[in-house]
């Protein structure tokens, strides 16, 4: 009996549901970082075995909303919501639970599991189905068996998506990620939210791609402290990032990169669009 299906991956900021993702698929498929709101868009993840297919879908941080790209990426949680089979709420095993996280909850239709990550670190005695740690994969196995429960016998195809598959997105898009990742990584509180990521040029050659990215940012202080010192964090930006793209790819990659500033882009509709948030 082979088994597929839809499973969102739901919570607030900083829950870990970009570190479960990856640690389910065992690719990076979704960037992780300490700050909130890494996630714009729904991404896929793909686990495939001989018995079922699971198709993830990452989602943004449920949170108000205070610009269009905020709007943007909570329609993305709707929209992760509509005909899945089964909802994870992920919560966050070192704080509490409010009564907004609680009805928010209590108010998700259709089958669900709540899940308590982080349990690494020194968790809360939380309510919830299944306590797990992406980190040390705790669990991992048994969340998976969880999930197999609820989803229906496949009838069509022998798979939704290819068995090779492990995300929907193009290469594109996981790097222009990993750019913005690491930048993340390297900017302070303020820059993060206010940046966004285009490859202007992708060219591959049979050893060799040739790939160039700006990285927007809304104010021109930012520009600098993005460029950084003698040019070096971005430099440390583009070390990175070529390692990712190198692996990715089985080949040599030659990145450049390039700051602009495109003020207030959060709020303009074709430039959220463009930017494929």
């Amino acid at each position: 009996m082979f088994k597929a299906g839809y499973v969102a991956l739901i919570g607030k900021p900083n829950a870990g549901k970009s570190s479960l993702l990856n640690a389910l698929i065992g690719e990076k498929v979704a960037i992780v970082s300490s700050k909130p709101q890494t996630t714009r868009d729904n991404i896929l993840g793909i686990l495939t075995t001989d018995d079922y297919q699971i198709i993830f879908v990452d989602t943004p941080g449920v949170h108000r909303s205070k610009n269009l790209l905020d709007k943007s990426m909570m329609k993305n949680v709707r929209s992760a919501l509509a005909g899945v089979d089964l909802t994870l709420y992920l919560v966050d095993g070192t704080k509490d639970v409010n009564q907004e996280e609680q009805e928010y909850i209590n108010h998700i239709e259709g089958d669900k599991l709540v899940v308590k990550t982080k349990t690494d670190l020194k968790s809360r005695d939380l309510d919830c189905d299944i306590s797990l740690s992406s980190k040390t994969g705790e669990n991992i196995d048994c969340l998976i068996e969880k999930i197999l429960e609820f989803l229906p016998e496949y009838e069509g195809p022998m798979y939704i998506y290819p068995p090779d598959y492990y995300t929907d997105k193009s290469v594109k898009f996981l790097v222009a990620e990993e750019i913005r990742e690491s930048a993340l990584e390297l900017l302070n509180q303020e820059v993060p939210h206010g940046i966004a990521v285009e490859i202007i040029r992708f060219y591959e050659e049979e050893d060799i791609v040739y790939i160039d990215a700006d990285i927007v940012c809304e104010q021109d202080r930012h520009k600098g402290m993005i460029i950084g010192k003698g040019g070096e964090t971005l430099k440390q930006i583009g070390i990175k990032t070529r390692k990712f793209a190198n692996e990715l790819l089985g080949k040599k990659v030659m990145l450049k990169l390039f700051v602009k500033v495109e003020k207030d882009w959060r709020n303009k509709p074709q430039k959220v669009k463009n930017l494929g948030y």
